[in-house]
């Protein structure tokens, strides 16, 4: 059995450790002040990416309102041209049950759409369990593969970061000159916590 290792994150000089309870939400990171950071559908802590260890998600200070933006589009018949690359994913919290919206970059593979994240909402998604989606700015229930071993999520991020540069990006995960993701980079975005889930559309 293949076991995640600890990665040590960067920290300030003189800076202290903070505890923020997690939410079904998303992941939640504290700043130095104990400030609860929400991180978004596709993206992770807010470190400048010189800082960034490879394979660490990032967010943005403005990623909150950026979503309700995104979400709104993409439940709209002028979800086209976003629709391309991004779905938004009707949530369920398994403890909480409360419902939130997700939208999150997707590359096809076939007739399947590839998504992954290394934040909390994933681990929302089960094998088995019909998910309700927008895609291209309609509704539709979508069947639902999950990935959690090292080699599957390796093999679902490669096929994101291939088709889409802005995903390898947020992720932290260097592409060589013919596309390829890092595989040192694939592999400790895994040890981060990233997951992956394939959709099939109804």
């Amino acid at each position: 059995m293949i076991r995640r290792r600890a990665v040590a994150r960067h920290r300030p000089a003189g800076a202290t450790a903070r505890h923020c309870p997690a939410r079904s939400g998303g992941a939640v990171a504290c700043d130095q002040r104990g400030a609860r950071r929400t991180a978004g559908a596709y993206s992770g802590e807010m470190t400048p990416n010189s800082v960034r260890q490879p394979g660490q998600a990032q967010t943005m200070r403005i990623q909150r309102a950026a979503n309700w933006v995104v979400t709104r589009l993409l439940r709209s018949p002028l979800a086209g041209g976003p629709g391309r690359s991004l779905i938004l994913l009707h949530v369920v919290g398994r403890k909480s049950g409360k419902k939130y919206d997700v939208p999150v970059a997707y590359v096809r593979d076939g007739d399947e759409l590839v998504i992954g994240s290394p934040f909390g909402w994933m681990r929302n998604l089960r094998t088995g369990e019909p998910l309700a989606v927008h895609y291209l700015g309609r509704p539709h229930t979508a069947d639902v593969v999950v990935h959690t071993a090292a080699d599957a999520v390796a093999a679902d991020y490669t096929v994101i970061c291939r088709g889409n540069k802005q995903f390898a990006s947020f992720n932290n995960i260097r592409l060589d000159a013919t596309g390829n993701p890092d595989t040192g980079d694939l592999r400790a975005a895994w040890e981060l916590g990233a997951r992956s889930a394939r959709l099939r559309i109804r």
